[in-house]
């Protein structure tokens, strides 16, 4: 298994579990693909705070990754698996025939050696990109485009993988996501052959507070903890439940619709994703 127990020599290693990093090859990035990433502790342009329980955390530098795999018909060797820390999935650094080089998100199973190419009429192989018209029905596929050249927006997580289910009318394919929603794909936008790297991600345990702090997570304080003036299921006397669960803004949890009824995107949804039942 990728992922390792820790023996409890510390109160913070009891419960941990973390990744084993087998599949990463070097802890090395390459430099001439590294930019600069600031922090906003969560504040706007004004200072203020509009996302809370954000701030602090190690200090990372920022992996130019190529979402867009526009570089065509020139193959490219995997040199190494790497760690990102600004993303669950692991990515891979390729040099191309012609010298350069480029981070991907890494495919589950793509191993260093392995040559992958991207764009029209190639082979559906692992990690090459190309046209979701062009990928056989029932394969996995991720870093998929809404827009032809805007770069892969959808399925990027870790361990994630979309499936491609067959043609709607006219020039769309039918994908289904991960979350379990049937959606419709423009046959000319890109995806990724293969499911994304690093499966078990959400396997681990963080173990402590302090590794939750070194991510950039403040800490978080329930709402029936709270008075009143700062919560909407503040107060009451005792252990008081709150009432409805809600939050800060008064949202209603746990059945709720947030999303927009006339959205632009909504009728490219087949089938909406999957829900708890009750």
């Amino acid at each position: 298994m990728p992922v390792k127990k820790y023996n409890p020599i510390t109160p913070g290693t009891r419960t941990r579990v973390g990744n084993a990093f087998a599949e990463v090859t070097t802890d090395k990035p390459e430099k001439s693909l590294l930019a600069k990433l600031s922090k906003s502790g969560g504040r706007n342009n004004q200072g203020r705070m509009t996302v809370r329980q954000r701030g602090g955390g190690h200090k990372r530098r920022y992996r130019i990754i190529d979402f867009k795999r526009n570089k065509d018909n020139i193959p490219a060797k995997v040199k190494s698996i790497e760690y990102d820390p600004n993303r669950t999935a692991f990515i891979a650094l390729l040099a191309y025939a012609d010298g350069e080089k480029r981070y991907i998100l890494a495919p589950h199973g793509l191993k260093v050696g392995d040559t992958v190419i991207s764009g029209q009429n190639i082979a559906p192989d692992l990690g090459n990109s190309m046209p979701i018209g062009q990928i056989p029905v029932g394969s996995s596929v991720h870093a998929i485009e809404t827009r032809p050249g805007q770069g892969a927006v959808l399925v990027r997580s870790a361990g994630v993988g979309a499936e491609v289910q067959g043609r709607a009318d006219g020039k769309y394919i039918i994908v289904k996501m991960p979350s379990g929603e049937s959606r419709m794909i423009l046959e000319t936008c890109r995806a990724t052959v293969g499911s994304v790297s690093n499966p078990d991600h959400g396997l681990q345990v963080l173990g402590k507070a302090g590794r939750r702090r070194w991510l950039g997570r403040r800490p978080r304080v329930r709402g029936v903890a709270m008075n009143p003036v700062d919560h909407p299921m503040g107060g009451g006397e005792g252990r008081a439940s709150g009432g409805h669960p809600r939050s800060r803004t008064n949202v209603m949890a746990k059945g709720q619709k947030t999303r927009k009824a006339n959205k632009y995107s909504s009728r490219l949804i087949v089938t909406k994703r999957k829900t708890k039942k009750k």
